[in-house]
């Protein structure tokens, strides 16, 4: 039986398609994406995951003369996959969302220690102690703390997040809180 595949006879020759799909089509490609891009480096990215995505997959495409329309139609997808990412996950920078953050003043974070944390655990109520304890000294989950304790989930959960506020208000008094408004 004889075969027509030019890879089974060259080794090299699906190396070499590839590095005449990339020569013949990465200009187009990239000027393509920096029009949508307007930026040299994201346009290079997407240029790069375009030709990524065809070493893997080209040998997918059966009819060989539409190879300029699969890249640039998966160029555009890869496009509007990264802007739907960054409109659900926005980067900001620190300077930009610092009110949104919590503060606390720097010898504020230094007075704190395993000691001081270890006595305001056991200044807050028994209620919250135990579920606290289990779960953030002892990496308890929550359905085995609810196990323990012999109490529902939403319950532990809920003793948790009261205890952390607690924990927050023994450990960071309200004077650091003003201090930051003042300043």
């Amino acid at each position: 039986m004889q075969t027509n595949s030019s890879t089974e006879q060259n080794p090299t020759a699906g190396r070499l398609e590839f590095e005449d799909v990339v020569e013949r089509y990465y200009r187009p490609l990239y000027q393509f994406a920096f029009s949508l891009t307007r930026s040299e480096a994201d346009a290079c990215d997407l240029t790069q995951h375009t030709f990524y995505t065809w070493s893997i997959k080209g040998e997918q495409l059966r009819d060989p003369t539409k190879v300029r329309a699969w890249l640039f139609t998966t160029l555009h997808r890869a496009f509007l996959q990264t802007r739907r990412r960054e409109t659900r996950f926005p980067h900001f920078e620190l300077d930009q969302v610092d009110s949104e953050l919590p503060w606390i003043s720097p010898n504020e974070a230094n007075r704190l220690d395993s000691a001081d944390i270890m006595g305001a655990l056991a200044e807050i109520d028994d209620t919250f102690r135990a579920p606290l304890a289990l779960f953030y000294l002892e990496d308890c989950p929550y359905k085995q703390i609810a196990l323990i304790l012999n109490l529902p989930l939403g319950t532990v959960k809920s003793r948790i997040s009261r205890g952390i506020a607690q924990l927050q208000k023994l450990l960071v008094p309200d004077h650091c809180c003003r201090q930051r408004v003042a300043a």
